[in-house]
């Protein structure tokens, strides 16, 4: 006898079979979805520390090899001008600086004759910077830009601090008229404090200041300008001017130091300090 329920029944069976068939088959897909989207994650995770990490090796390199202005206490074995300490880890800066200790070195230059004059010069120039507030290696100026010799430039630069007539009688010395003073250590000296101190006043470091000295205070602001630097040792000057301030921190080394760069017979140098409990 034919039931009439059955086709309904297996019909029933076979939607509940396809409904579980889909219901596993939704369940694997979103497992699988779900271990794609942890692989991915891993695999994104992986890659953003790898990143990280040579993010910060690169930073890190950046850092140990970014040149530095620094001002601190400088010790007998570092090379500074008026405690602006050169920048560190800068190949060009060193090459400089070398290339002007060498310059400097009694190999080459083989006389004593700028130590016995510092000896000399050195106690009447240092009180007088020391009166106007001037940093003690300035004192190295004359040694620099004359070898504290009296003879005058091809430009008409004259005395220890290598005045031009002009500069000169602006900062109170007398020229002309059989009267020459900047032939005069102490009242040369003087006006070389006066200058220096409105060098300063316009450039706020005494290594710019030493640098104007040399190529004037408007050359000097105008390479500042274009170049947007205000760091000496890293700009771009002229050949002169460029090697000035580390022909400077050579001389305070050598003079400050002489048995160290070949110099073996040579005077005592005295700081102020010392010429007071001296004399």
């Amino acid at each position: 006898m034919y039931n009439v329920a059955l086709p309904h029944i297996l019909a029933n069976v076979y939607f509940m079979n396809k409904k579980e068939m889909t219901k596993k088959h939704l369940i694997t897909c979103s497992v699988m979805v779900v271990l794609v989207i942890i692989s991915a994650l891993n695999i994104y995770s992986t890659k953003a520390i790898a990143k990280a990490k040579k993010i910060a090796k690169l930073k890190a390199g950046s850092s140990a090899n970014r040149s530095k202005f620094i001002f601190k206490n400088i010790d007998e074995n570092d090379f500074s001008f008026a405690n602006e300490a050169l920048p560190i880890n800068n190949i060009g800066v060193n090459s400089r600086m070398q290339r002007s200790l060498l310059k400097h070195n009694y190999r080459y230059v083989h006389s004593n004759i700028l130590q016995n004059k510092a000896g000399r010069l050195f106690p009447i120039i240092e009180p007088i910077l020391l009166a106007y507030g001037i940093p003690d290696d300035f004192k190295y100026i004359p040694l620099v830009e004359s070898g504290f010799g009296e003879g005058a430039s091809s430009k008409g630069a004259k005395g220890l601090w290598q005045f031009m007539p002009g500069t000169a009688r602006t900062y109170g010395l007398k020229v002309g008229k059989g009267i020459d003073e900047r032939m005069n250590t102490r009242k040369s000296t003087i006006a070389a404090c006066k200058y220096i101190k409105e060098l300063y006043a316009e450039f706020n470091s005494w290594t710019l200041a030493a640098a104007a000295y040399n190529n004037g205070e408007i050359k000097l602001a105008k390479a500042i300008n274009r170049q947007n630097e205000d760091n000496y040792f890293l700009m771009h000057l002229n050949r002169e001017t460029a090697v000035y301030v580390y022909d400077l921190i050579a001389m305070k080394a050598i003079i400050s130091q002489p048995g160290k760069y070949g110099y073996k017979n040579h005077l005592p140098v005295f700081k102020p300090s010392e010429l007071l409990a001296f004399n």
